[in-house]
This record gives C-alpha cells, structure tokens and sequence, in this order.
C-alpha cells in the first residue's frame, strides 16, 4: 500500500502514524511537508496526523486547512483517494471542507488523554470492515479540542445516511450523538479523533486500532 503522511509546524503523531503504517503494510509512507504543492503519483492513502498544526492558533486545523498540501488533498479526495484524518486531522479535514461539522473545545474545558470505549457505529466502510457492527473496542483519546458539534439538519443527514464510523461509548468530551468518527458521502475519507496508531501493536497493550489499517489493507488489495 502506497501512503503519504502530512507534516505540518506542529505535528507531533506523524512518527507514530508512520510507523504504525509501515509495519501494518510493510511499506514505508512518504513524509509530505505541508510546503509541498503536490502529492506522490498513485497513492492508496492520505494520512493526516494528530498533533498541534500551527500551535492551535486562531482555530485548531483552521491554519493547517489552508496550507499548499491541502489542495492537493482535496482534489485527490474526490477522485477516490482514501484520506485519513486523526485526531489534529479529523480538525484540519473538517476546516478543510472534506467533512461537515465542526472541533470544538471539549465541554469538560480540560485536556483529555486516556483510552476511551468506543462502539463500531458502521462496519461497513473500507476503514472498518475489519470490525463487527456494534463491536466495543478501546482506543486511546489526546485532544482538548474533540468535541463534534455540527447543526441539527446536519447532524440528522449524517446519521440517516450511515456516516457515524465510531461513537463513544461514554461521556468524553460532549461530541452531538457520542460521535467520534465520520465518513465523507462518498466514504472515502475518514475524521477520527481516537488514535488508532496507539493501539496498532502488542507493546501497545491494545491491538483495536490495527484492524482499521488492515481494513484499509484489505480494502485495497480485493479492489
């Protein structure tokens, strides 16, 4: 599998995030600096990281979102490319226009880092056809910023059509309808604020973020 990894000023997963790849695909991803007015010719995935893009200045993602990369992003997006949005990403994706809604700060007011129940929303994507419909797993949260809020006709499309991937399965952080992660209409692009390249390996202590990387894997090769 063919994979980009974004850097922004600020990232802090992107190794994480690479490695995670590597070892998943046995494939190493291209590290793309966000300058960059083009993408790798062919790619199989998008990866956008967690981290603090530009310091969180004036809207965490909203920096980020308009940086050269991204056009290029957006562009791939709608021709089917899958593009993965963790974490700071799922903030940028939102600022970017590949998915609706808004990242706001958490209601607690406080930062958040711990592992979270999460519930499989929708299994029937290319990022978690590895999970069973309703599975309860854990992945490991780290945002100040993860609260999902998008408005009420917006929030009623989303969940008519399917588009909640994952939800808490407690209070985290006050996202609309315990959403933790959702696909674009077209399902090629995914914004989660969990961090499944913290739960990719043994050593890890937890293994339930690899299978969205073998979803993906899998996804690819039976195409």
């Amino acid at each position: 599998m063919k994979s980009a990894v974004l850097v922004f000023p600020g990232s802090n997963c992107d190794r994480d995030l690479q490695v995670a790849l590597e070892r998943i695909t046995g494939v190493a991803p291209t590290m793309v600096w966000h300058r960059e007015t083009g993408l790798p010719e062919g790619l199989d995935l998008i990866a956008v990281p967690g981290g603090f893009s530009y310091g969180d200045y004036l809207r965490s993602g909203a920096m980020a979102a308009r940086s050269p990369v991204m056009q290029s992003v957006v562009e791939a997006a709608a021709k089917g490319t899958p593009v993965l949005g963790i974490c700071n990403g799922f903030q940028v994706l939102t600022e970017a226009g590949l998915l609706p809604g808004a990242l706001m700060r958490n209601a607690g007011l406080s930062f958040v880092c711990r592992s979270v129940p999460l519930t499989v929303a929708n299994n029937q994507t290319i990022f978690t056809r590895g999970y069973e419909a309703g599975e309860a797993i854990t992945i490991p949260v780290a945002h100040h910023d993860g609260n999902f809020q998008a408005d009420a006709e917006t929030l009623a499309r989303i969940e008519g059509e399917g588009r909640v991937a994952f939800r808490y399965a407690d209070r985290v952080n006050g996202s609309a309808n315990d959403i933790a992660g959702i696909v674009n209409d077209a399902g090629n692009v995914l914004g989660m604020m969990p961090h499944p390249e913290r739960a990719a390996e043994p050593a890890h202590g937890n293994e339930d973020g690899r299978r969205l990387f073998e979803s993906l894997l899998g996804a690819l090769q039976t195409a």
